[in-house]
């Protein structure tokens, strides 16, 4: 029996393909995630991040929020996940990120929901089969603040009938 390589046994792709991307639609991304304060001692054990305002109760009462904070990359990390079936599940490699802002605070117990606008879109200056797309994914919470501004750029196949050697640069400006 011939051995298939992991991307011929993908029957389904999700995702959008830069040829997908229109300019001003905007993707709401569902469902909304609730994020435990377990979630929240987790990501912070993770990643090494000792700050007690992520984990501790008692310091987090005595500061001017009054109790812990959701660690910002986790909030982060929810929103650009919960991207990914509209916006990057086509890509092959996230590329960098910039201009990521957090105007709010996030709680344990908060349930956040995302949507992304798409901005800009162009073909590579340096690729044939490529082209860049520039979003923005907003997060909002329960009061519908808007709290994280993630900007990405992924490498996306440029075609819904490609080969695996075409691929598509789309800068995600979150």
């Amino acid at each position: 029996m011939a051995k298939t390589s992991a991307r011929e046994r993908y029957a389904h792709q999700s995702g959008r393909l830069f040829e997908d991307f229109t300019v001003g639609d905007v993707y709401h991304h569902l469902p909304g995630r609730t994020i435990s304060q377990q979630d929240n001692a987790w990501f912070t054990l993770l990643t090494m991040n000792t700050h007690p305002l992520h984990f501790d109760e008692e310091y987090a009462a005595e500061t001017e929020f009054g109790r812990p904070l959701v660690a910002s990359p986790l909030t982060v990390a929810i929103i650009v996940g919960m991207s990914v079936s509209d916006v990057s599940a086509a890509a092959i490699a996230n590329l960098g990120w910039k201009e990521i802002k957090l105007p709010a605070p996030v709680f344990p117990g908060d349930t956040l929901y995302a949507n992304t606008e798409v901005l800009d879109k162009r073909e590579s200056r340096s690729r044939p089969n490529a082209g860049i797309v520039s979003v923005l994914t907003r997060q909002c919470g329960v009061a519908a603040w808007a709290i994280a501004f993630p900007r990405r750029t992924v490498t996306s196949r440029a075609s819904r009938y490609f080969s695996f050697g075409n691929t598509c640069e789309v800068h995600l400006a979150t």
